[in-house]
């Protein structure tokens, strides 16, 4: 057994005993591993120390279990190993910046820890090939454009740390808001359609420390009204992801992390491809039914 799939097996006995108490010693025997050898190997793999990743976990089921309402919230918080409704209000609050019945009140897209699948960081999949893994499949093909594709949206300016944190840093999505206000305006003042195709774009920015993330929906106009703006997918040969996932929610904040590690560090890299400085996420629309996406990459010439 290699010493990624040990470290993974003990991430999985985490996921299934959250609500217990987890011991480091207990961890590092299941792993074959000594304890001081267990702790640095989960570190450096996982991005963050096995009482850190825990808590972050415990945190991310809550904000899943705040959102059904009929369940109390101290309830949530014994389930979850905390010993008190204070001690789980002042965790919530420290990594959400929120407590628990705000965020029930006016609930919106969180950031969390993600469950790392390091399988993705393993295997090497030929096109066409799909690959299955805990939660999430995902396949690779080629695709060309001969005609540009508009798309017409809003666009924002986001710290590059949004980026370098996604999957293991937990807060408010800074993107939430941009996608709440595009959709309020996709049929009343942009004229589209409800089941028009989604894109989210990923763009440099010309603000040092930032990038610039466009939401926008397919369009066969090419001019945007005013505080609008029309983004073009360029003719072109791409590589694309397309990954599925359990739910919509899933899809947006795990599959999405595990599909990018994987396409950018794994799979390109291997092949000695490089694309150019966008990455562009289709969907066919954001509703909870959406179980599917694609990353779309181009291909430098």
């Amino acid at each position: 057994m290699h010493a990624w799939e040990q470290i993974q097996e003990t991430i999985e006995f985490i996921e299934e005993h959250l609500g217990e108490e987890l011991n480091i010693d207990s961890l590092a025997k299941m792993a074959a591993l000594s304890p001081f050898y267990y702790q640095r190997l989960f570190s450096r793999l996982v991005k963050k120390p096995v009482a850190e990743y825990v808590k972050l976990r415990r945190m991310a089921k809550a904000a899943e279990a705040l959102l059904q309402k009929e369940q109390r919230i101290l309830d949530i918080a014994l389930e979850l190993g905390f010993s008190s409704h204070e001690h789980f209000t002042r965790t919530f609050k420290d990594t959400f910046g929120m407590t628990p019945e705000e965020y029930r009140k006016n609930p919106q897209t969180l950031n969390h820890m993600t469950k790392p699948e390091f399988l993705l960081h393993y295997t090497l999949i030929d096109e066409g090939v799909p690959l299955i893994t805990d939660g999430i499949v995902l396949e690779i093909n080629r695709r060309e454009i001969a005609e540009p594709i508009c798309f017409i949206g809003a666009k924002q300016d986001v710290p590059i740390h949004h980026l370098d944190g996604l999957g293991t840093e937990s807060g408010i999505d800074p993107l939430d808001a941009l996608w709440k206000s595009f959709h309020k305006q996709k049929q009343t003042v942009l004229g589209l359609s409800e089941d028009a195709e989604e894109v989210g774009v990923t763009l440099p920015s010309l603000e040092e420390g930032y990038f610039s993330y466009f939401a926008g929906a397919k369009s066969k106009a090419g001019e945007a009204p005013d505080e609008f703006m029309s983004w073009q997918l360029p003719v072109g040969e791409y590589i694309v992801c397309s990954f599925e996932a359990e739910n919509f929610e899933a899809l947006v904040m795990d599959a999405i992390y595990k599909a990018q590690q994987y396409i950018y560090n794994t799979w390109l890299p291997n092949h000695k491809l490089q694309t150019e400085a966008f990455c562009a996420e289709r969907y066919a629309s954001h509703s909870p039914e959406t179980t599917s996406m694609e990353i779309w990459l181009k291909l430098k010439k």
